[in-house]
Parts: structure tokens; C-alpha cells; sequence
């Protein structure tokens, strides 16, 4: 974890942005000694972005099983898709 004082991100802003990008962490920012700010670069914040996105799904897809609702084997899923692209229609899929 790097933490640094809330002025280093107006003195020092090359350095932090350099650690961001070749770390892909983020750095927390204090002020007056108490946590602040964190700052990220964009490639770690989409990244991070992405993967609370695919853990929602699985989260939704796994409370779906649990409650029994709709589920399509591997197969049917492909043969689904298959018939849409044939048909020329994969919006509805």
C-alpha cells in the first residue's frame, strides 16, 4: 500500500501518476494524517471497473440457480445462438 500526503499529488504529480501506471495500484492520499483521496490509474480503475461488472453477473447468475429460475444447457444456449445468426436476427438471443 503507498500512501502519501495530499500535497505530493500537486508537487510530486509525475511521480504518483509513474507509480500508478507501472504498479497498477493505487496510491492513498492523507490529509491532516487522515486517509483522503485514492488515486488510480485509468488502466487499473477500468480494470477494476470490469471485474465488479463480471462478478455482478456471476452474482445474478448464481442467485438465479439457487431460486430455480430459467437455466439453458451449454447446447440449447449454442443451437439458440445458431438459429439466431442463420436467421439473421442475434438481438433477440
Amino acid at each position: 500500500m503507498i500512501i502519501r500526503p495530499s500535497t505530493a499529488l500537486r508537487n510530486e504529480y509525475t511521480e504518483i501518476s509513474r507509480i500508478c501506471k507501472e504498479s497498477g495500484e493505487p496510491i492513498y492520499l492523507t490529509k491532516n494524517g487522515e486517509g483522503d483521496l485514492v488515486v488510480m490509474s485509468i488502466a487499473a480503475f477500468e480494470k477494476q471497473k470490469r471485474l465488479l461488472e463480471l462478478k455482478a453477473k456471476l452474482l445474478e447468475a448464481e442467485e438465479q440457480r439457487v431460486n430455480n429460475l430459467a437455466a439453458y444447457a451449454h447446447k440449447e444456449v449454442r443451437e439458440r445462438f445458431s438459429a439466431k445468426r442463420t436467421a439473421g436476427g442475434a438481438e433477440d438471443v
